[in-house]
């Protein structure tokens, strides 16, 4: 029975009835962690071997340099050639860093705030800055914005990508918005995928302001959970056809590919910005790790390879993502108390709880042992203005774990949302 058709005493005897399951889970002790999308062991272990390609003895890349030595700033060759079937780009249009995607999109925010875009003023030198942030989104992203002190504008999510009437509205009327995070496939935490209508709006862009980015994380690009996965198109391919390629810098890395810790990050962009962020680059460093390029090249060999080792990681956590959705479909859909993504791709189901119930429902599960993603997380400055978006990271634990975490979230969102309706 919807719970929105229960009557007072209904509503309190279903409280009541949920308490008491909670406070027997309170009394089992548990201790889980469902707070953010890291692979589990048996993801890391696939790609263990690599570990052991320079058994071979071979160091040498095709330019002739020995990658255990200094040199080649923006990656080995091959690396370059690898990476750019990835994210989508040419071999001149393509950085290679150290392990974090998230260090290379800090690096240039700040040097555009620094240094300018192209030789324009520096984001510091001009005046009020802000960012568009389409919600719900990535934590880590809005903590990079907030950290440079601009204003973050919430653009709302829709089921093919952020609200382009909004976006182009907004950059077209006012210079001081100098760009956009974009998760394009399989969006962070809602799982969405950008139409093909969306990315031709966004390489179309005419911003106020000319050094305007768009900042187009692309961190899910192989990671699919079904057999047939719909591609998004090439924003910088459709960019060029419109003489607008310098609009956006693309990103992406093997961190969820083979080891977190101890992958690759890729940045690319136009030729013209990939330049012009060299030279900075080599400033503040001789060479990223190339041995870690080369073992990775080596492993994989092609990037067909790559994608074929993907569905094992899929044969892993398609199941998890399983069980969540019948969790909540049996748990959940028939009271009326939330609502949620069922995603074909990435590392998150997003669900949406009564509004102002998603702090109460993880202060539940917190107070009895299992920890998740803090709420208005997926928003800037950790503000839901709903307070009903809770991120639901399924990858990590056992599958039992996940099991018995997921009993007992049911339990809260019925808890949480009976209180919610007894007080109103």
């Amino acid at each position: 029975m919807n719970l929105s058709e229960m009557s007072k005493e209904q509503l309190i005897s279903f409280k009541n009835e949920t308490e008491a399951l909670y406070n027997d889970f309170k009394a089992q002790g548990l201790c889980l962690n469902m707070s953010r999308g890291n692979p589990c062991k048996e993801q890391l272990d696939l790609s263990l071997d690599m570990l052991n390609v320079f058994d071979d003895g071979k160091f040498m890349s095709e330019s002739g340099n020995d990658v255990r030595n200094y040199g080649l700033l923006d990656g080995i060759p091959e690396a370059k050639e690898f990476f750019s079937d990835m994210i989508g780009v040419n071999n001149d249009e393509i950085i290679i860093f150290g392990n974090s995607s998230l260090n290379a999109m800090y690096f240039a925010v700040q040097l555009a705030y620094n240094k300018g875009v192209l030789g324009g003023t520096p984001w510091s030198q001009s005046g009020k800055l802000k960012f568009l942030c389409p919600v719900p989104g990535y934590d880590r992203h809005f903590k990079v914005t907030e950290f440079f002190g601009f204003e973050m504008i919430n653009i709302p999510m829709t089921p093919t990508g952020p609200d382009m009437d909004m976006i182009e509205k907004l950059v077209a009327e006012d210079d001081s918005i100098k760009g956009i995070w974009c998760v394009p496939q399989y969006s962070n935490p809602q799982g969405i995928s950008y139409s093909d209508e969306t990315v031709k709006r966004f390489a179309a862009l005419k911003p106020a302001a000319k050094d305007f980015r768009i900042f187009w994380d692309n961190a899910y690009c192989i990671h699919h959970l079904t057999e047939s996965p719909k591609p998004i198109l090439n924003i910088l391919d459709e960019a060029k056809k419109v003489g607008n390629e310098d609009i956006v810098y693309i990103f992406g890395s093997t961190s969820k590919i083979t080891f977190p810790g101890a992958g690759v990050a890729v940045m690319g962009a136009s030729k013209r910005n990939i330049d012009d962020l060299k030279k900075a680059l080599g400033i503040s460093i001789i060479s990223y790790d190339k041995m870690n390029q080369f073992r990775h090249v080596k492993y994989f060999g092609t990037f067909a390879n790559m994608c074929e080792h993907m569905k094992k990681h899929m044969n892993i956590i398609a199941p998890k993502f399983k069980l969540v959705c019948d969790v909540l479909k049996k748990e959940i859909a028939p009271l009326g108390i939330g609502s949620w993504t069922e995603p074909e791709g990435g590392y998150f189901i997003s669900f949406d709880a009564m509004n102002g119930c998603a702090k109460r429902i993880v202060q539940l599960c917190s107070e009895a042992g299992v920890t998740l993603t803090g709420a208005g997380a997926t928003f800037p400055y950790g503000i839901d203005p709903d307070d009903k978006n809770i991120r639901i990271a399924p990858t990590y634990p056992p599958i039992e774990d996940l099991a018995k975490a997921l009993e007992l979230f049911v339990i809260c969102v019925k808890l949480a949302s009976a209180e919610k309706m007894l007080s109103e």
